[in-house]
């Protein structure tokens, strides 16, 4: 799948797909613990996510609940990867794995897991 896109475009799909997933599990983690957690992970994911979230606060409607932002974030992220970097590469939207960041990672699970 990745063998025909540009390295460039690849290595921003990483890094969007990243901050999509990140911003994805501080809202799972942040289902079954606070936000000021001492938990490791928990800090990490607050860390990491703070700035983005801090980017994206003036589109950010007021009457989301605070647990729902980095959701709500995560959506612009998932919308760039979906719709933007395929319009501006000039392929298709063909699915969840079209992205080159998932598609890997299921391509490396089914070679490990696989029959």
């Amino acid at each position: 799948m990745t063998a025909g896109l540009p390295i460039w475009a690849i290595a921003q799909d990483y890094i969007l797909g990243a901050i999509m997933w990140t911003l994805i599990g501080r809202f799972g983690m942040n289902i079954f613990l606070p936000t000021d957690s001492p938990f490791f992970f928990m800090k990490a994911f607050v860390k990491i996510t703070n700035p983005i979230l801090r980017i994206f606060r003036p589109i950010t409607p007021g009457f989301l609940i605070e647990p729902m932002i980095p959701l709500y974030v995560a959506w612009f992220f998932f919308m760039i990867r979906f719709y933007l970097m395929p319009w501006v590469l000039g392929y298709s939207v063909m699915g969840m794995l079209s992205f080159p960041l998932e598609s890997e990672i299921s391509a490396w699970i089914y070679r490990t897991f696989g029959p």
